[in-house]
């Protein structure tokens, strides 16, 4: 008994490599408001989405490690890069709970009631088709077209929003998905969320599907299951590998950080 009180008192941990897993972050304290919570934004080897598979497990080995350390009782991977490339290799690793933002929202995803569903992803993700393979696992009749988007992440973490070069490459990056006539677009990397207002302008803002919201729920339910939710201090520490005021700038658009992150660097 002592035990598993010694693992509800340690915080949950996210990471992503930027401001991105906010959304999801962001989400979960809503929920789970007394948790105490430590994010890692690995601002320095932003963006996930054109590194290699071995480039993305050095990452991740760096980051676990730093979360040890840190006694967190369990790990968000807020990042569908990482989820889609990596989860597979580390998933048995570490003595840690793991939560990969694709595997744990892609059965609530796939009971939506659509035959045919988009993807916005980076190339990894694309590249790795587990939304699709996710997705089929549970409903095997969901067409799933899947159409990468890179330089988003870029315009989310330079804030970059409102130029116009900015909202022309969301455009059309969207005119081409909805050639496709699907009846729901995963946003299927955590910065995409915030290109909400650019990509409403050109298509009915419902039709897009922020998995952040049903992973956040995933996670409270199964956290609640396992018994290791309880009342805390509520406590956040932030942390990045670079930029620091830039990631607290950036990360304004979903969620205020009141401190400057704290600088941390593995090398």
């Amino acid at each position: 008994m002592k035990i598993i009180l010694k693992k509800i008192n340690r915080p949950i941990a996210f990471f992503d490599s930027g401001v991105g897993g906010l959304t999801v972050y962001a989400k979960l304290k809503k929920l789970l408001p007394d948790e105490n919570l430590i994010y890692f934004g690995d601002t320095k080897h932003m963006p996930y989405g054109e590194k290699t598979k071995e480039e993305l497990l050095e990452y991740a080995d760096k980051i676990f490690e730093f979360f040890i350390k840190k006694d967190a009782k369990a790990v968000v991977m807020a990042c569908n890069t990482t989820s889609s490339v990596i989860y597979d290799t580390i998933k048995n690793k570490y003595d840690l709970k793991i939560y990969p933002i694709i595997q744990s929202a892609a059965g609530i995803i796939a009971k939506l009631p659509a035959k045919k569903i988009g993807v916005f992803a980076t190339h990894a993700t694309v590249n790795s088709n587990v939304y699709k393979n996710e997705i089929h696992k549970h409903n095997s009749n969901m067409e799933v077209i899947q159409i990468a988007c890179p330089e988003w992440v870029r315009i989310v973490e330079e804030n970059r929003l409102n130029q116009p070069q900015s909202i022309l490459q969301v455009e059309e990056k969207l005119n081409e998905m909805l050639k496709f006539k699907p009846e729901k677009i995963i946003l299927g990397c955590t910065h995409y969320p915030y290109l909400i207002d650019i990509l409403a302008k050109f298509a009915p803002k419902e039709m897009f599907i922020d998995p952040a919201a049903y992973f956040a729920q995933y996670i409270k339910d199964d956290l609640t299951k396992n018994h290791l939710t309880e009342i805390a201090d509520g406590s956040e520490e932030i942390y990045v590998s670079a930029n620091p005021e830039a990631f607290q700038q950036s990360a304004k658009m979903f969620y205020e950080i009141n401190k400057l992150p704290q600088l941390v660097t593995f090398d």
